[in-house]
C-alpha cells in the first residue's frame, strides 16, 4: 500500500461520522473521569481511573496522529488554531508529571481536554468563533457600559455611603453593588433601603436597569447573533467548497455573467 492510499484511508477515517462520534464519546468519558477524581474513593478504584486516564491520553495521541496523516497538505495542518490547541493538550498530557511539582499543571491540562469537544463538533466551533470575532465590536459596548457603571457608582457612593457603607462605601464596592442590581440579585432590598432616606432614589435604580440590562445587553446579543449568522454562512461556503458543490459566491458570479450576456444580446438586438 503506497503513501497516497494510506493518506486517503486516514482522511476517510477522520471524516467518518462514526469516528467523530466515538471521539466525542471518549472526550465525554474523559470529563467523567476528571470529575470522578474529585471524590474520595478506594485506592484500587483510583488506580483503575489512573489507567483509564492513560488509555484516554493514548487514544487522543492516536486520534491526532490520524488527523495529521489524513491531512492532504501537512503544512496547513498547523495553520488551524484548533489543531495547534489539540496537539498541545495531547503532547503535554503525555509528560509524566503526576509525582512532581508540576502535578497541578498536569491536572489542569487534562481538564482542558474537555475543550477538545469544541474542535471536534463544528457547531460548537462556529459558536466560539462567532464570539471571538464579535469581541472587537463588543469592546465598544462594554466600554460604554463601564462608563455608565462608573457614573452611577460615583453617584451611589456620594449619596448612599452614609446609609450602607458595606454596599456604597467606595466606588469599587458601589460598582459591585450595581452589578448585583443589574443581575436582579435581591436588588429591591438595596433600593428600599435607600428609599427610606431618599424616597426618589427608585429613579436611580430604574434608569440604571433600563440602560444596562435592557439596552446594552440586548445590543450585545444583537452583535453576537449578527456575527453568528455570518459565521454560519462562511461555514456553509467552506463545506460547499470541500464537497465541490457550487457556492453562493460562484452562483452570484454566474448570475452576473448571465445578466451581462443578456444585456449584450439585448444591445445587439436593438442595433439590428
Amino acid at each position: 500500500m503506497n503513501y497516497a492510499n494510506l493518506q486517503a484511508r486516514f482522511f476517510a477515517l477522520r471524516s467518518n461520522k462514526a469516528f467523530e462520534l466515538f471521539v466525542v464519546s471518549v472526550i465525554l468519558f474523559s470529563a467523567l473521569v476528571i470529575g470522578a477524581k474529585t471524590y474520595d474513593m478506594p485506592p484500587a478504584l483510583l488506580t483503575v481511573i489512573g489507567w483509564l486516564d492513560v488509555g484516554i491520553t493514548l487514544f487522543f495521541l492516536v486520534e491526532i496522529t490520524v488527523r495529521f496523516l489524513g491531512e492532504p497538505d501537512k503544512k496547513r495542518f498547523f495553520h488551524n488554531a484548533w489543531n495547534i490547541f489539540d496537539t498541545l493538550i495531547v503532547v503535554v498530557s503525555l509528560i509524566p508529571i503526576e509525582d512532581s511539582e508540576m502535578a497541578l499543571v498536569g491536572r489542569l491540562i487534562r481538564i482542558f481536554r474537555v475543550l477538545r469537544m469544541v474542535s471536534i463538533v463544528p457547531e460548537l466551533r462556529v459558536l466560539l468563533n462567532s464570539l471571538l470575532k464579535a469581541l472587537p465590536q463588543l469592546g465598544y459596548v462594554i466600554l460604554l457600559m463601564f462608563i455608565i457603571f462608573y457614573i452611577y457608582a460615583a453617584i451611589g457612593a456620594t449619596f448612599f455611603a452614609g446609609i450602607n457603607d458595606t454596599l456604597w462605601g467606595d466606588i469599587s464596592i458601589a460598582m459591585l453593588t450595581l452589578f448585583r442590581v443589574m443581575t436582579f440579585e435581591d436588588w429591591t432590598d438595596v433600593m428600599y433601603e435607600t428609599m427610606a432616606v431618599y424616597p426618589l432614589s427608585w429613579f436611580f435604580y430604574l434608569t440604571f436597569i433600563f440602560l444596562t440590562t435592557f439596552a446594552f445587553l440586548n445590543m450585545v446579543i444583537g452583535i453576537v447573533v449578527n456575527v453568528m449568522e455570518t459565521e454560519h454562512a462562511a461555514e456553509k461556503e467552506r463545506k460547499s467548497e470541500e464537497n465541490n458543490e457550487p457556492t453562493m459566491q460562484a452562483l452570484h458570479s454566474e448570475i452576473q455573467s448571465l445578466k451581462a450576456m443578456i444585456s449584450e444580446l439585448s444591445s445587439q438586438q436593438k442595433e439590428k
